[in-house]
């Protein structure tokens, strides 16, 4: 079944710490090493384990680096620094960045008793690299967005352009390792939609190759600007929000609100490396949407009744959902392609365009996008930066919404996703899920439309 996860980043987010929360939600830990193996770049070994926090047992990935790789990220002493001057013994022009979420300088020697020459990569070296790897294309199209987020947010904060952003955070092996095994995961367990309400950030300040700098570092306060991301500021001392971390969240999360009412179907957790009083923790669930006998009971003042016998049955629960519209005369096909996609990834329920005639007959297209009260600001934020409009209509709709649940049948072909809504009446009708269609038509090589309804008619 397509699921839907829901990242709790009360501890903070990074790379390690989801993909060991993903290996506990039961990913394929043997697909993940076989595709880690494939990778065209050495210098590196992985190890998952059990560790305790704060008491608590959870997954740890870990990203074992050879000499010539190693980097200090959890170096504590280092990396918990303060803004003043001096800071744990060590100068603010100590130039070595230990942290592997930061840009990289190279040619340079620092303090410990061994030196290591990273690898120097820009974001093409790095795609280069994942295309080549063994991973499926699902999740080589989402590692590439997770670095393509990254970039965008670290070229912002030098005032370069994206191709010439030559940066540790892209180019070392650990962040290339864990950014591939997230995207892994998310496609082992088949992960259709990704809820994050908020990212948990510390206070204070860090070392970077530039000194010290304050909490969130540039690239953290870049993606989640850019990409509506709300931030809880906690007293914590230190970073709980790497580049990684966020990035992933930009990259990933389609929702920023748990439905209303939903059961838990399985829990991970994953452990950071980082000790800060606040106990580094990722909580993942698999969760799942109900609108049973509990939703109609406590929400029977929003709902319509349908009289069938001795049972009652809900019609519809009231919903409320914003409409956003913009008339665009000036934009061409390319532009409003592209706006669509940007809308549908930043997490819209849906977008579409109506031709229309504006003043003086021009002919002109109507943007139309559906989305939940939260969205509203990300969304207008990509429709101005994407088009010519200078204004946007908000429309404040309430609707009717069908009982529904997600199943996953078994048919002749194969097992594929299914929507099951239940009618006033009683009677139900099943919706095939198009990806389901689409993999087993090519699997098979069939006709869409014949699969479809090979599918339906498998429906119980």
């Amino acid at each position: 079944m397509a699921n839907t996860l829901y990242l709790e980043c009360y501890s903070g987010i990074s790379g390690d710490m989801t993909v060991a929360a993903l290996l506990d939600l039961g990913a394929d830990a043997e697909i993940l090493n076989n595709v880690l193996k494939s990778i065209p770049a050495g210098g590196f070994q992985t190890r998952i384990s059990r560790v305790k926090k704060a008491g608590i047992d959870a997954c740890d990935f870990a990203v074992i680096l050879d000499k010539a790789h190693e980097n200090h990220d959890h170096d504590m002493e280092y990396l918990y620094g303060t803004c003043k001057k001096e800071t744990h013994g060590y100068s603010q022009e100590h130039e070595h960045l230990h942290n592997h979420e930061h840009l990289q300088k190279h040619g340079h020697s620092h303090n410990h008793e061994h030196s290591h020459n990273h690898e120097h990569r820009g974001l093409e070296d790095v795609l280069h690299i994942i295309e080549h790897s063994g991973a499926t294309e699902r999740a080589k199209e989402i590692t590439e967005k997770i670095f393509h987020i990254l970039a965008e947010a670290e070229a912002k904060a030098h005032g370069v352009p994206i191709e010439e952003v030559h940066f540790h955070e892209v180019g070392a092996v650990d962040s290339i390792v864990d950014i591939l095994a997230v995207a892994v995961c998310l496609d082992n367990l088949d992960i259709e939609d990704v809820i994050v309400s908020e990212l948990y950030e510390g206070r204070g300040c860090v070392r970077c190759q530039h000194g010290v700098i304050p909490v969130p570092v540039p690239a953290v306060a870049n993606i989640v600007k850019d990409h509506g991301i709300a931030l809880h500021m906690t007293s914590t001392e230190g970073e709980l929000v790497t580049p990684t971390g966020a990035a992933i969240v930009a990259a990933v999360a389609t929702s920023r609100k748990l439905p209303e009412y939903f059961t838990v179907r399985k829990i991970g957790l994953g452990a950071g490396k980082r000790e800060y009083e606040r106990p580094g923790i990722l909580r993942a669930m698999l969760i799942e949407e109900q609108f049973g006998q509990n939703t109609i009971e406590k929400e029977a003042g929003n709902l319509s009744w349908y009289e069938n016998g001795s049972n009652v049955q809900a019609i519809s629960a009231a919903d409320v959902i914003f409409k956003l519209e913009s008339n665009i005369d000036d934009c061409t096909g390319e532009q409003l392609g592209f706006v669509m996609e940007r809308l549908m990834e930043a997490g819209a329920r849906d977008v579409y365009y109506t031709p229309v005639f504006m003043k003086k007959n021009r002919p002109a297209y109507q943007l139309n996008v559906i989305c939940t009260e939260d969205m509203i600001s990300r969304l207008e934020e990509i429709i101005f930066h994407g088009t010519t409009t200078i204004g946007i209509r908000r429309l404040k709709l309430e609707r009717s919404v069908l009982p529904r649940e997600k199943r996953r049948i078994s048919t002749r072909f194969g097992e594929a996703d299914v929507k099951i809504c239940t009618l006033p009446n009683g009677e139900k009708r099943g919706y095939p899920e198009y990806r389901s269609v689409a993999k087993l038509a090519k699997k098979h090589d069939m006709n869409y439309q014949v699969m479809y309804y090979e599918i339906q008619n498998a429906i119980d």
